[in-house]
């Protein structure tokens, strides 16, 4: 499992990515949050599996999967909604880098996945 991840970074760098998964995630759930308010039928599944992912991301859990995933869910959302596509297009470039990054120090993956240290 540990090929999957790049790295584990740590310190300041490591502070970048959670501020990065921060801003995906809470990015993601408000999309999701405010798809369910509108009620347009013809986003809500897309929209709904961003959010769900974006729990996945919030925690730093499967984050290059998540964010392969994510960077596809946006895309469907550029090309099957509304006119003003930026955001999307824009959450679908970040979790694209994440996906290639990693998740950092500061996540589940690295507690999961990260380098153990044996004692002696």
């Amino acid at each position: 499992m540990q090929r999957l991840f790049s790295t584990f970074a740590d310190g300041w760098p490591g502070f970048g990515l959670l501020i990065q998964r921060l801003l995906i995630g809470v990015a993601l759930l408000y999309a999701g949050i405010m798809q369910l308010e509108t009620r347009t039928t013809g986003l809500i599944i897309p929209e709904l599996t961003g959010a769900v992912l974006g729990l996945f991301i919030l925690t730093g859990l499967w984050t290059p999967v998540v964010g392969a995933i994510v960077a596809a869910v946006e895309v469907w959302v550029v090309f099957s909604g509304p006119a003003d596509a930026w955001i999307p297009v824009i959450l679908a470039i970040l979790g694209g880098t994440l996906a290639m990054i990693g998740p950092g120090a500061w996540s589940i993956d690295a507690r999961l996945f990260g380098r153990k240290h044996i004692a002696s």
